[in-house]
């Protein structure tokens, strides 16, 4: 196969795609029509405000099962070829909640500084945020890779986990985990993702940034 000279090469074609998101809402009540699911939309409404750059979501909502869950983050990853995938719900310590164990089912590494960060966040609100059980893992295949990380179910905690707390002058004292993700998917083969820093500003070492 030939490319013409005018052509950018391979590489920075596939640093330009656009980013391809997985958004999950693991709930039983949801899934079965119950209530209106709020998970996808709000993960939906904070990354049209956050992303400076193009995006696509691929959507599934499913009930609170270790198989279904684990199928629908394979799906995303092996077949949608997602690059980044945000789970809501299904975190807590009940016995129907099982995100954190389907999406390690699915793993090839953790990233445990995501859970941790998000605890960190949360605790500044209520004290059981100790009872949170996110997990953020990597799920690597031959030719592609996805950062998965599970989200509180509310909406609010959602918002504050992804942003970080700011004071009243606006300035970021904690970070926000979302910060750390564009740099994350670069080092995994994704495409450079940029943010609107009045949101959330992503965080690159110096040698990573494009001028």
């Amino acid at each position: 196969m030939t490319t013409s000279p005018e052509a950018p090469p391979a590489d920075e074609l596939d640093a330009d795609r656009p980013l391809r998101v997985g958004l999950v809402s693991v709930s039983d009540r949801a899934s079965r029509g119950d209530y209106v699911d709020q998970g996808i939309p709000g993960l939906r409404d904070w990354l049209g405000g956050a992303l400076a750059t193009r995006w696509t979501a691929v959507e599934k909502l499913v009930a609170d099962d270790i198989g279904e869950v684990s199928s629908a983050l394979i799906d995303l990853v092996d077949e949608d070829r997602c690059e980044l995938i945000l789970t809501t719900g299904g975190t807590g310590p009940a016995r129907r909640d099982v995100t954190p164990e389907a999406t390690l089912a699915v793993a090839s590494r953790e990233m445990p500084g995501f859970g941790e960060q998000m605890r960190q966040i949360s605790l500044n609100f209520v004290p059981t945020a100790i009872l949170s059980r996110q997990v953020a893992v990597l799920r690597e295949l031959d030719d592609h890779a996805a950062l998965i990380i599970n989200l509180p179910g509310q909406p609010k905690a959602i918002k504050e986990t992804l942003e970080g707390l700011r004071d009243g002058d606006g300035r970021v004292t904690v970070p926000g985990i979302f910060a750390a993700v564009p740099y994350c998917i670069d080092l995994i083969g994704g495409p450079y993702i940029e943010t609107h820093e009045s949101v959330v500003s992503a965080f690159r070492p110096k040698n990573a940034r494009r001028q």
